[in-house]
């Protein structure tokens, strides 16, 4: 087991550590807006930065500090971001919209490299590609089989890596193969946060931190939107809150579920250990369903491992506890070596596998990605600014589908302890049976 002093572990992102903060915005709530975005990451500062461009007088009113939701307290993984396959997506949407919700994912991937180039963001973005690792031999067939169906397509980038391979792309030998996909980057969350920061208060947005929205109110003209700070009216509201959707907008908070996702940081690690970890600097993560991921850090110092260990928030001890001991599973020479960070952020699943886009009641609205957020929540961002502006490059495929919800559920998931409990039972049930196969 990795050792810890509980008094030397830092509860903030690792993410954090060093970061030249962009400056944090205004001070003051002004008295009115053209539009006012409740949520500063990805999702509400993409927003901004169309509106603010296109002229619109904008404010981003944030709790915390801005930022400091989960946009700051990601992996830096960024991947296409849609569960359901396209065949599950076809049969529910029919094959044209299905396979355009499909293409989004790729379409954000793309259009998230292109905001980072174009605004000249630095924040270590690398196509390195995925490496998906598969904790059971039937998991290996599938992924192989699957790759296998899509090289009849056109421009896929893909291949299996046999258990016999798998040193090329992972120093562990507990799983059984997996594949590799070339398309998916990394970066570091933070910065990318907060260049989106200095890009919206260059483009004339205000950003105010440490203001909670506590009541929107519809009047004939627009909003007034009620903070701690004092009230503010608006013309337009975009909800940009994902993992952190509340009483404020009770009909989305019954849309989403928020799910904590824990992550560890290890101390500075000798170079070639992690060359050996990690020798083609892919982002990693496994077919659990209960899902971990992990990385090199982007100086390639450090193992930043992350996964979904609670159903509930946990003590960051125990999530070092519990997150070091898959961590050193899979690397057995990260037993010598301390954990120095440990901290946690709520992304937000739907019930659909989807995320969603629109507007309920006037309010407009993304959100529920579903955990594969870091690009998807930044093109729904740019969308949802673009539609409040009514240009039709703001038009996506998932415009006026169901958003649906559950009988009774009002935004408290009671009913996660026993699935978490389920499928880490079945993932570990599956992997003893693959272990005592070998």
């Amino acid at each position: 087991m990795t050792s810890v002093t509980t008094s030397a572990l830092q509860q903030t992102p690792y993410w954090l550590d060093g970061l030249d903060l962009a400056p944090e915005g205004s001070h003051t709530l002004p008295d009115l807006a053209d539009v006012v975005i409740v949520g500063s990451g990805y999702t509400g500062l993409n927003a901004a930065i169309e509106l603010a461009r296109a002229g619109r007088s904008v404010v981003v009113v944030e709790a915390g500090t801005p930022g400091m939701g989960c946009s700051t307290r990601n992996g830096g993984q960024i991947g296409p971001g849609i569960k359901p396959s396209l065949e599950q997506l076809s049969r529910k949407y029919g094959p044209e919209q299905g396979r355009a919700i499909h293409d989004a994912g790729p379409a954000a991937m793309n259009w998230i490299a292109a905001r980072i180039k174009d605004e000249g963001i630095a924040c270590d973005y690398s196509q390195c590609g995925l490496y998906y690792a598969a904790h059971t031999p039937g998991h290996y067939r599938e992924l192989a089989d699957w790759i296998e169906d899509q090289r009849q397509g056109d421009g896929f980038e893909g291949h299996a890596v046999p258990q016999a391979d798998q040193r090329s792309e992972l120093g562990s030998d507990i799983y059984y193969g997996g594949a590799v996909f070339a398309d998916h980057a990394g970066l570091h969350p933070a910065k990318y946060l907060h260049g989106l920061l200095c890009v919206a208060l260059a483009a004339g947005a205000e950003v105010v931190g440490h203001c909670t929205a506590r009541k929107i109110d519809r009047k004939v003209d627009g909003f007034l939107v009620e903070t701690n700070r004092g009230r503010i009216r608006a013309g337009d509201v975009i909800i940009a809150t994902n993992g952190y959707t509340g009483a404020l907008t009770p009909w989305l908070q019954r849309r989403v579920i928020p799910i904590a996702s824990n992550i560890i940081a290890t101390q500075e690690l000798p170079v070639d250990l992690v060359e050996h970890l990690f020798p083609t600097q892919r982002m990693v993560c496994d077919t659990r369903k209960v899902v971990y991921y992990y990385r090199a850090s982007p100086d390639r110092k450090r193992v930043v491992f992350g996964g979904r260990v609670a159903a509930r928030d946990i003590a960051p001890e125990e999530t070092v506890r519990r997150l070091s001991e898959k961590m050193c599973q899979i690397f057995p020479e990260l037993r010598d070596y301390g954990i120095t960070h440990s901290w946690s952020g709520n992304v937000a699943y739907t019930f659909d596998e989807v995320p969603h886009i629109g507007c309920h009641d006037g309010v407009h609205y993304a959100l529920g990605y579903c955990g594969s957020g870091v690009a998807m929540s930044s093109y729904l961002g740019a969308k949802i600014g673009q539609q409040v502006l009514g240009l039709a490059e703001g038009r996506t495929a998932f415009d006026g589908i169901a958003h649906p919800t559950r009988p009774f559920y009002t935004g408290k998931p009671w009913f996660l302890p026993a699935a978490v409990a389920w499928y880490k039972w079945h993932d570990e049930r599956a992997q003893s049976k693959a272990l005592n196969d070998r």
